[in-house]
């Protein structure tokens, strides 16, 4: 009774109506023990062989995975075809601009730049050019002018010389205020903004410090004084500063630290610098303040 009831059997239908065939069946199973052995490894063979038969492929599917599978190919090969002939192409356009520029071509780790000298060049009007031209002749003919002048006081200060030996190297006289000349012709003619006063006087006539002092200046090209010596005195106790301009050239006997006496040498008159004929500009500074020299020469000197 235990076969008859197993539902998993597969066994042939049989008419319920017909007891002969209800019979036969029993009578079958009964006469062949096998059968239902045999149904139970056809079944297993048929599960078999649907688990091994291949899966149906979606046919929509299919298609979309080639075309993805296609644009992603074509979004690799495309950028890197065109990079290698873009580079194919600049090679080939170097080639080709060596080639035809063969003799022209300059290598940078073989040239060096020209060292370009500024100095001797000016971007000028041709008008400029001229001005240039006749300020460097001026000062070329002003040049040979001031050496023609040198020498002719050199050969002056030469005779001078001679009679600078034949004069007293200190003044005549006494006091602690002295005359800076012992004669001269007349006085200049005073004008505004002249601080000094004018000795007109013969060329190498002696010129003598008015006190005891020290040389503070002494030069040949003063401005505007020509050849000049300046002393600084203290006359009891006052400061007093005195200025000789316009002397001959070379015939300064001092120079600047020296220590002076009263009627001591500082030169000879001449008219170097801004002097209109030979003369002695005499200039006197009192604590700061210009004074009249003559004035006070008349006042103080014995």
């Amino acid at each position: 009774m235990a076969e008859h009831n197993d539902s998993s059997v597969d066994v042939p239908e049989v008419d319920a109506t017909n007891p002969d065939d209800t019979g036969r069946a029993l009578h079958t199973r009964r006469r062949f023990p096998m059968a239902k052995k045999q149904s139970r490894e056809l079944a297993t063979a048929q599960n078999r062989a649907a688990r091994r038969r291949p899966r149906t492929v979606h046919p929509v599917r299919s298609t979309f995975t080639v075309v993805a599978v296609v644009g992603l190919v074509a979004t690799v090969a495309i950028p890197a075809f065109a990079a290698v002939r873009a580079t194919s192409a600049d090679a080939m356009t170097l080639q080709q601009v060596a080639a035809d520029n063969a003799q022209s071509l300059v290598v940078g780790s073989e040239s060096a730049p020209a060292t370009l000298d500024r100095s001797g060049f000016t971007a000028t009007t041709p008008e400029e050019i001229q001005k240039k031209k006749d300020e460097e002749a001026a000062a070329k003919a002003a040049a040979e002018a001031l050496a023609n002048r040198i020498s002719a006081s050199s050969s002056t200060a030469s005779s001078s010389s001679s009679l600078s030996n034949s004069i007293p190297l200190v003044a005549p006289g006494s006091g602690l205020v002295r005359r800076p000349l012992m004669s001269f012709n007349n006085f200049g003619t005073p004008y505004a903004g002249h601080r000094g006063t004018d000795y007109m006087a013969d060329r190498g006539t002696p010129i003598y410090s008015v006190a005891d002092g020290t040389v503070v200046a002494s030069s040949e090209s003063g401005p505007g004084w020509g050849v000049y010596v300046k002393v600084a005195h203290n006359i009891n106790g006052t400061n007093v500063t005195s200025l000789y301009a316009h002397m001959d050239w070379g015939t300064r006997a001092v120079q600047v630290g020296d220590t002076v006496s009263a009627g001591q040498l500082l030169g000879q008159v001449g008219d170097t610098g801004r002097a209109f004929g030979t003369h002695l500009h005499l200039e006197i500074v009192i604590d700061g303040t210009y004074v009249n020299g003559e004035a006070w020469l008349a006042a103080n000197a014995g």
